[in-house]
């Protein structure tokens, strides 16, 4: 085994004892492996710094966060090795100096675009995912504003229709109650007696259930939501642009902060409130979702327009 493999391993392992799945870390490392593997001048001494500096510049057009992410991956690994190594080679973080944060712009989607997606979930019948069950994981991610991977990881005992509310538990480090409406109870009560039909019911049981009864797992979720947004032209047919599963819940965030606007509230005083609700640390985590959408910016447009003509009054 070469000795770059062996090393790899053995950082794969030392990650998984520390209780890591690190899943993306481990595809990242093997995709430097097959590289170094595809380009190394057999029996000659392979130079790190050259391989790293061609993995990483190997694709046109790479995004700046894709390729700080890639460095952090193998920056990590070339670290570990360094402990055995001393004068072993670790890239400074100059190797990629753009900004790793991402400038993907949210898609917010119109209160019909929502109605649109529910009503095509509703008709979805996959070989293992049906619509009643998609329509469910939808309604919970807009009314709610859970992650996709809490909506998805919640479990039967953590849903109360008494209270009507959800337990997430330590989500980003904390647990948080969610509480929801009548209308999404009555949806979810429908939901169950579905459920009920395909699957036995013990507390520990998935909620979200695809037709075997098995639990859904997130990318499963993901990709059918992705799908469906296909389907109904609301996302292109290829490539990673247009609307996410996660913008769901910035679509629940501008249309909740709409709301107050048009009710006349002040939505900083109201910021706290939705913080607390969507799990965040602090009001900062929440400031991203004040998206200013067309209907916002109205509103907000009005809102001053009343305060200056009470204002030339006096």
């Amino acid at each position: 085994m070469p000795q770059l493999e062996q090393d790899i391993q053995a950082f794969l392992v030392f990650k998984h004892a520390l209780g890591y799945p690190y899943v993306r870390g481990e595809a990242t490392l093997r995709s430097f492996e097959r590289f170094v593997h595809q380009h190394a001048e057999p029996r000659s001494k392979i130079l790190l710094e050259t391989m790293l500096n061609g993995w990483l510049s190997r694709i046109d057009g790479r995004k700046p966060v894709t390729i700080a992410l890639d460095l952090g991956v193998i920056r990590q690994f070339c670290l570990y090795r360094r402990r055995y190594e001393p004068r072993s080679f670790v890239p400074g973080r100059e190797w990629a100096p753009q900004s790793a944060e991402s400038i993907f712009l949210p898609y917010i989607f119109s209160h019909d675009e929502v109605r649109q997606i529910l009503d095509a979930a509703s008709q979805h019948h996959g070989r293992n995912l049906e619509g009643v069950m998609l329509r469910t994981l939808l309604l919970i991610l807009y009314c709610t504003g859970l992650r996709l991977g809490e909506a998805v990881h919640l479990l039967l005992k953590d849903v109360d229709l008494v209270r009507n509310l959800f337990t997430v538990w330590e989500s980003k480090g904390k647990t948080r109650f969610v509480p929801f409406g009548n209308d999404l109870a009555r949806e979810l009560d429908a939901y169950l007696s579905w459920r009920r039909g395909i699957a036995t019911s013990p507390e520990d049981d998935a909620l979200l259930v695809r037709l075997s009864g098995d639990a859904l797992p997130v990318n499963v979720a993901s990709g059918a939501i992705r799908q469906l947004l296909r389907r109904e032209g609301l996302k292109p047919t290829k490539g990673r642009i247009g609307p996410r599963p996660y913008d769901m819940r910035h679509t629940f965030a501008v249309h909740r902060l709409t709301d107050w606007y048009r009710q006349g509230l002040d939505i900083h005083a109201r910021l706290p409130w939705l913080s607390a609700y969507m799990g965040h640390d602090n009001v900062l985590g929440t400031e991203v979702y004040l998206t200013a959408t067309a209907e916002l910016m109205a509103l907000a447009s009005q809102r001053f327009e009343q305060r200056l003509q009470h204002a030339r009054k006096k």
